[in-house]
């Protein structure tokens, strides 16, 4: 474990968290900080999570240390006594290898953009209602997860299927590497179950898709002429409150020369959805971009790669319970627990194995 936190530690630097903290709390202490409330929030979030990273590190140490005590205050003591302190020194043992194992992960978010906060896009796919319901249980599934690990989110644009469920739906989780974090969930999901929605009570297989991009920052220089542009104005769809479904506030807006479209309407203002689409916009052509380059690299490489199926995890809730990624081989029998958010080792799974699938090619 001390090796571990030694590699974890070369990588994070904490000399360097230090004179970050120093920086950003000197931005956070100026007096008009607030009069750009995005601008701000950007510096507290970015501080919050150094410091929070910094803290990490240090604590583990330490933890290693007091279990270290706990050992051998245990080795000094006989009978029942020094039961006790073996069995908490093997309950603290279990969690610290827990908490290193997740901190030793976010090492490996090394990419171009994983420090990014990340749009999430989900579309239902094949399997009619069942799919649509299926992409809504993915989004409740993204957005508990987020609410569990403390991050913002934002619903940025949700289209409703008729009968139960939505066609799409988008989101902002407005977190230091959440974009890393959540590139691996990109791909498509399998459902296979009894549909609820069928009167012979047969077992359906629907998909959904989801898409994961870093959200554009203003240093990212993506410009889009306006005569790349088409924009459709309409009324917002779904349950509405305050000016929804009154006036023509959503926007949709295409991009001519690659046909990428982007809808907003959840929004007040048509402004406001057409400066959400345009952003949203805009991180998709960084992507696309970053996907060219990415593609260019591995020709020059001759990296050829087979894969199976398009799918790249299953959740099957009958006839047994289980949820598998197909790609890490990682599989989880709770299907409840994985669709109220808890999907960390699954997530932390993807992350290595996208890390040796990297350092595979490489070699």
């Amino acid at each position: 474990m001390r090796q571990t936190l030694a590699n974890i530690t070369a990588v994070t630097r904490p000399e360097q968290l230090r004179e970050q903290i120093a920086q950003l709390s000197q931005q956070a202490a100026a007096p008009n900080l607030w009069d750009d409330p995005e601008a701000a929030q950007q510096v507290t979030s970015q501080l919050s999570h150094v410091q929070s990273e910094l803290e990490r590190v240090e604590k583990m140490s330490e933890r290693i240390e007091d279990l270290e005590a706990i050992v051998e205050l245990a080795a000094e003591e006989e009978g029942e006594d020094q039961d006790l302190l073996f069995e908490e020194a093997e309950s603290q043992l279990e969690k610290l290898k827990r908490d290193l194992s997740d901190l030793e992960v976010k090492t490996l978010l090394s990419g171009d953009y994983d420090e990014r906060a990340a749009v999430v896009t989900i579309r239902s796919g094949a399997g009619g209602i069942d799919a649509a319901d299926f992409a809504e249980m993915l989004l409740r599934m993204y957005l508990r997860w987020a609410e569990r690990s403390g991050y913002p989110t934002k619903v940025m644009d949700t289209s409703y299927a008729e009968e139960a469920g939505i066609k799409s739906a988008t989101f902002e989780v407005s977190a230091p590497y959440a974009y890393g974090t959540l590139s691996v969930e990109a791909g498509t999901h399998r459902l296979v179950r009894i549909s609820p929605f069928d009167n012979q009570g047969r077992r359906q297989t629907s998909f959904a898709a989801v898409e994961v991009i870093p959200l554009i920052e203003t240093t990212d220089h993506i410009d889009i002429p306006e005569s790349d542009l088409k924009i459709d104005v309409f009324r917002s769809s779904g349950p509405g409150g305050q000016s929804v479904n009154t006036t023509d506030s959503a926007v949709r807006m295409t991009h001519i020369p690659t046909g990428i479209v982007v809808s907003m309407q959840n929004e007040k203002s048509q402004i406001q959805n057409r400066a959400a689409a345009l952003r949203v916009l805009q991180s998709r052509l960084l992507q696309l971009r970053h996907e060219q380059e990415q593609a260019a690299r591995k020709e020059l490489a001759g990296d050829v790669k087979a894969s199976w199926g398009d799918q790249m995890r299953s959740y099957v809730l009958q006839p047994y319970q289980m949820v598998k990624d197909l790609r890490t081989g990682f599989e989880n029998g709770n299907t409840a627990a994985v669709f109220d958010g808890e999907i960390d080792d699954f997530i932390n799974a993807g992350i290595r194995w996208r890390k040796d699938s990297e350092s595979g090619a490489d070699q």
